[in-house]
């Protein structure tokens, strides 16, 4: 009997695609005139849109940028002003209309938008890197740009790096000295993120307990790194395993994303001896079947020292006994 294939296509592993929502902000120009932000969100990530709550309640020591609390569902979650981080002023008949809710980084977050348009999708080889003028507008918070329609820019925009910003990313068990060093092992790793943010909290963890850290920014240039490591270890006639032990990855990354960094990564022959662990903020069913059957060898959640520093010395151990 023919094997069923239970996953709709946008969720099948290597597809190399994504949807975002489309959402809009709009801006009052000096000149009285409006422009019109076209912005995306991985839908991997949205929970709901729902319409503006009618309570929001501040509390003392947020951030200007955040609206305040509002009880959505079961929950009770902080609502992000994007038009406040962003910086623009909305026209007199535009108003924070939707809140999108959000599921990441083990938070529920709401982002209130003025609309909320439609649901795209994409490959993610169709997304490029964000000219330096917009990058620098929204403080390098801008995972990428995509061409729609009329020649517009979408701009899919880092959430990670505005929470940092906004101090609202949680790095569990960071402080605790008792979790570094005690395995008393050293490892090149490998780690793939194109949020310069989740870089830099990984490469801490990862650094503080020791180990040697490589970075790349998507699944192309870890790919490249790997031909390049490779190379190295045939002239020296060493297997690739002494060159990198392991390979941390994201998701959701620009021209290749992480699910099919890790299939080519799975289907080498010699490359697929590297164990590739799957670091994403997504923890929903549907993101951890897709892990599986690109035969990552783990999933992990951001972040977490303790879960973190455990695949480490759980995968780099078991695979790379020197």
């Amino acid at each position: 009997m023919r094997k069923k294939n239970y996953l709709p296509k946008i969720l099948e592993t290597g597809a190399n695609e994504l949807e975002v929502i489309d959402f809009r902000m709009f801006e009052e120009l000096p000149d009285g005139s409006t422009y019109e932000w076209v912005l995306g969100v991985n839908v991997a990530k949205v929970k709901e849109v729902i319409q503006r709550p009618e309570s929001i309640f501040r509390s003392p020591g947020m951030p200007p940028e955040v609206e305040g609390l509002a009880k959505i569902r079961e929950d009770v979650i902080p609502i992000v002003n994007l038009e406040r981080w962003i910086g623009i002023k909305p026209p007199k008949d535009k108003f924070n209309k939707y809140v999108i809710v959000m599921e990441f980084l083990r938070e529920i977050i709401g982002v209130f938008v003025h609309e909320a348009k439609r649901i795209r999708r994409i490959k993610w080889t169709d997304i490029k890197k964000p000219p330096a003028s917009i990058d620098e507008k929204l403080g390098g918070k801008v995972v990428g740009v995509i061409e729609i329609e009329e020649g517009q820019l979408l701009l899919l925009l880092d959430f990670e790096g505005i929470l940092d910003e906004l101090g609202m990313i949680k790095v569990f068990n960071v402080e605790d000295k008792e979790e570094y060093s005690k395995h008393g092992e050293s490892f090149n790793i490998l780690i793939l993120d194109d949020s310069p943010v989740a870089r830099k909290i990984i490469r801490q963890i990862l650094t503080q307990d020791g180990h040697k850290v490589m970075e790349a920014e998507s699944g192309l240039d870890g790919l490249r790194y790997l031909e390049e490591l490779r190379a190295q270890a045939q002239k020296e006639g060493v297997d690739v395993t002494e060159k990198v032990q392991l390979i941390i990855s994201d998701i959701e990354m620009p021209g290749m994303d992480g699910l099919t960094f890790t299939k080519k990564v799975k289907s080498d022959p010699v490359l697929s001896k590297i164990p590739v662990v799957i670091n994403t903020s997504l923890s929903d069913k549907a993101t951890v079947d897709k892990t599986r059957f690109v035969n990552a060898d783990a999933h992990l959640v951001k972040f977490d020292t303790k879960d973190l520093l455990h695949m480490v010395h759980e995968y780099a151990i078991k695979n790379n006994k020197r």
